[in-house]
């Protein structure tokens, strides 16, 4: 973790993630605290680039951080919903490792994810230790929580990929190397996300409602989830913060399931990460990368005919919005399916999925991170509790709002019971290519079962150590001794 520095320098050239939720105009680069943060109003402008930090730099340069752009590679791929367009090939012979659990401590996708997020929490704690510049209470308090809103949503996607990890609750010196390579339980990383979200969800309560920045209702969203994938599940609590969103009335359903990724910015969404096209500094690469053609490295979050066929069998309306069939990619006679969901600005690419009157490298789609769908959902689960059915009313209704905004019948699809299967299908076909997929078999204690099935269908091996990714090599090498693998790498 070379990059933890004490002298913070803040790094704000991608900072704009939608135009209407952030500051203008955009600071430059290499602002230090020292001589930058002098009150509240310089405080919040650096707090941009913590957002800065989870968007990432688009570009296909592999030393560049790239924050949540190439989250897909260390999730969805690594389920059974969606694989690469040629494994084997130069280009993506680190997505093939992670498509086939095969994975390298030295694959860059995994490493770039890991410093990238690192970044993050670095980036909010130098905003943290700087409050005492702000003399209102309250806006220190709401700066306070959006800065560890974004620190607990970094850990949270970390410590469900690599397990134990390195504590680093404030701004470190470069001798300080225990800290910084420490790993700590897994358990005391979830005690800390917890702290921070309580801690947001209290400071965030009368802040103004947006979508592309850290809100009440988001970090409740998240802590509702985080309840969810604790080793022993706070079912109750998680809950209560569902039916808090709820009941709140602040958002719905999109009726049109294409609306919820073209029309951005609508009711259903609770948090996203915001881009804006066309700038390269405020745009992203992946809905250009998961089309043929387009991309430095085109092609590379194919759905599988595993989830193509889930999605015919129980996807209902969204089939079209969320999948098509590639018209340029024909391999040994095997269809490809795209993403529906992320088209380059809406456009699909014509016929031949080529033609664009904008660059699709410069893509404006936000990335939705947690959407009133999912608390729907996670409402249901919480209702469940670990069980394998439930006939509760409160949690058929949350379930069946979902169905119905896909075509199924309010009455003559309502099931009596509530399965585990069911939900877990329906979230697959819901949030599919939404990087959910991996953390849901493994919340709902189903990753090595299926996986393992998926695994051996297609002539690849999957072993319960398939379920964390590895350390990277380079911060084992950097320990000195002090950073331990996880097993089986």
């Amino acid at each position: 973790m070379k990059y933890f520095k004490y002298i913070a320098i803040i790094l704000i050239g991608n900072m704009v993630v939608s135009c209407s939720d952030f500051l203008d105009p955009i600071p430059s680069s290499a602002i230090t605290t020292d001589n930058y943060y002098n009150n509240a109003a310089e405080l919040e402008t650096g707090l941009m680039g913590v957002y800065a930090a989870v968007k990432g730099i688009n570009s296909s340069k592999k030393d560049e951080n790239h924050g949540v752009q190439w989250e897909f590679y260390v999730t969805e791929m690594r389920s059974d919903n969606t694989n690469t367009k040629s494994p084997d090939s130069e280009d993506a012979s680190d997505a093939g490792q992670l498509e086939s659990f095969n994975v390298l401590p030295t694959n860059n996708f995994v490493g770039n994810y890991y410093t990238s997020y690192f970044q993050v929490i670095y980036r909010a704690n130098v905003i943290l230790e700087n409050l005492g510049v702000v003399e209102d209470i309250d806006k220190a308090d709401a700066i306070e929580a959006e800065a560890k809103f974004l620190r607990a949503y970094a850990y949270f996607n970390l410590v469900r990929l690599f397990g134990d990890l390195p504590l680093v609750d404030r701004v470190i010196a470069p001798s300080e190397v225990e800290i910084q390579f420490t790993r700590v339980a897994t358990k005391d990383i979830y005690d800390f996300i917890i702290d921070d979200l309580k801690t947001a969800i209290t400071g965030l309560a009368t802040v103004k409602e947006y979508k592309t920045r850290a809100t009440k209702a988001a970090a409740q969203g998240l802590l509702a989830k985080v309840y969810l994938t604790l080793d022993t599940p706070e079912y109750g609590k998680a809950q209560v913060l569902c039916e808090d969103i709820i009941n709140s009335q602040k958002f719905s359903l999109q009726s049109d399931y294409s609306d919820v990724f073209y029309k951005e910015l609508n009711d259903e969404i609770i948090f996203a990460i915001g881009y804006n096209s066309s700038v390269q500094d405020n745009s992203q690469i992946f809905s250009a990368e998961w089309m043929n053609a387009q991309g430095h490295t085109s092609g590379v979050n194919y759905g599988t005919p595993d989830l193509i066929a889930a999605i015919e069998a129980h996807g209902g309306n969204r089939k079209t919005v969320t999948y098509r069939e590639d018209p340029l990619t024909l391999f040994g006679g095997t269809i490809k399916y795209q993403s529906a969901k992320y088209f380059p600005d809406g456009e699909s690419g014509g016929a031949d999925g080529q033609t664009f009157t904008t660059l699709p490298q410069l893509a404006g789609n936000d990335w939705i991170v947690l959407r009133y769908s999912d608390v729907l959902l996670m409402h249901s689960e919480a209702i469940l509790a670990g069980g394998n059915e439930t006939s509760n009313s409160s949690a058929l209704d949350s379930y069946m709002e979902v169905r119905k905004r896909a075509g199924f019948d309010a009455v003559a699809d309502r099931p009596a019971k509530l399965t585990k299967e069911a939900l877990l299908v329906e979230r697959r076909v819901e949030f599919a290519f939404e990087n959910q997929r991996l953390f849901d078999l493994i919340r709902f204690g189903e990753a090595q079962s299926i996986l393992s099935n998926f695994a051996a269908s297609n002539l690849f091996n999957f072993t319960s150590t398939d379920l964390l990714l590895p350390i990277p090599q380079n911060e084992i090498n950097l320990s000195q001794g002090l950073m331990k693998q996880n097993a089986g790498y």
